[in-house]
């Protein structure tokens, strides 16, 4: 297998409703890429392309074959993937795998969407058809109820009283706004206080308004290439040095472990082994903080802190820049924004750009491996990936 290495990224500002489809929007992440990296769009080979909504979100199935047409990627071949909230982190992760084969020599993967413009309702029901379709949204649970049943079960497990695990909570969705308000191409670019946390509105008892992540519309972009071509087009190439993937099925399926999430501890694993690391080494992560809880949860699966611990180091500030690990440094889905088919791909830009050292004032410092954590429906899809410099 042959080194991957990521030669350019793009990505679009996250917007809530905008005028721009989901092809429209990749296109423009994808030229940003494109032009980072010093290559013409005939140079590519293939398209992989994340999108879970537009189907309904506007009626347009097949969004990577007229992303490449736009793009004048003349007939590649041009594969679009649907994880749920991981739909670009799977194209990321087998575009790797095709590059690393031999079969192609670059290749452009990202993922678009525009879940804003379907408005809370229909947007509400489409999420919840990511999770079981006949046995679970039947029952009334959508997205924030799963999060929020999580919550219960978590509090219950590890013995932490409602009340204490709702203000941990709360400061993992302040150190999201902190950093959101640094990224220009965030959705939301304000700070907030515990106390804007604990007056918003109840969403599904007990996460709050300011608990959870918005819909969003947007695009990003990255072009891969092999070692001996990425030496040529980049003097900062980024290396992808371990992935990882793995599913589940419905809550239900997955009563022996909950509150954990199985499928992302054996996905971090699978990454961690290809890697030849172990969560000490990692300086950065972008993470799935689609409720306040999930990243608790997360910073647990992914070997950060110990089980039931997590929340007293984000209170102690070790998931800060400067702290034990960087958290989401971009503001994370809470404040970045999370379109859906975009989201794994906005948080390899944001790794790419910091291991360069390219993101100002919310910059970690000699940042030089960082991971992703994707989860798509309730846990059905997790994927991980781990980049490095100078590997």
């Amino acid at each position: 297998m042959r080194k991957v290495a990521v030669v350019g990224v793009g990505m679009t500002k996250f917007t809530g409703a905008q005028s721009k489809t989901a092809v429209e929007l990749f296109a423009e992440a994808a030229m940003d890429a494109i032009a980072e990296s010093n290559i013409k769009p005939r140079d590519i080979q293939a398209l992989f392309v994340g999108n879970a909504l537009s189907d309904i979100a506007e009626g347009q199935a097949q969004v990577q074959v007229f992303a490449a047409d736009y793009l004048g990627l003349d007939h590649v071949p041009a594969n679009r993937y649907e994880n749920a909230c991981a739909s670009s982190s799977a194209a990321f992760r087998d575009a790797v795998m095709w590059v690393a084969s031999g079969a192609f020599d670059i290749v452009l993967v990202g993922g678009t969407e525009t879940a804003a413009k379907m408005g809370t309702p229909l947007a509400t029901r489409t999420f919840a058809a990511a999770s079981d379709s006949r046995y679970e949204y039947p029952c009334g649970l959508t997205f924030p109820g799963v999060f929020a049943l999580l919550t219960h079960l978590y509090s219950r497990k590890y013995s932490i009283p409602l009340e204490r695990l709702k203000r941990q909570m709360a400061q993992v969705s302040i150190n999201s706004h902190y950093y959101g308000a640094r990224n220009p191409k965030a959705q939301f670019r304000k700070e907030i206080t515990m106390d804007d946390v604990f007056n918003s509105i109840m969403v599904a008892q007990p996460l709050q308004l300011y608990d959870c992540c918005p819909f969003s519309d947007g695009a990003s972009a990255v072009v891969l290439a092999c070692e001996e071509k990425a030496k040529k087009l980049s003097d900062k190439p980024v290396y992808v040095v371990g992935l990882g993937q793995a599913s589940s099925g419905n809550l239900a399926s997955q009563k022996d472990y909950l509150p954990r999430l199985i499928a992302r501890e054996l996905s971090a694993k699978q990454a961690y082994s290809m890697a030849g690391l172990s969560p000490k080494d990692i300086d950065v992560i972008e993470l799935h903080d689609c409720f306040s809880i999930a990243t608790l949860i997360a910073l647990e699966s992914l070997g950060f802190f110990e089980f039931g611990k997590s929340g007293e180091a984000v209170e102690r500030g070790e998931t800060k820049i400067g702290g034990k690990i960087a958290v989401n440094p971009s503001g994370g889905l809470k404040a970045k924004g999370h379109p859906i088919g975009a989201t794994g791909t906005a948080q390899v830009y944001e790794i790419v750009k910091q291991l360069r050292g390219e993101c100002g004032e919310r910059q970690v410092e000699g940042a030089k491996i960082g991971m992703t954590d994707t989860l798509g429906g309730d846990g059905g899809t997790i994927c991980n990936a781990i980049l490095a410099r100078g590997w």
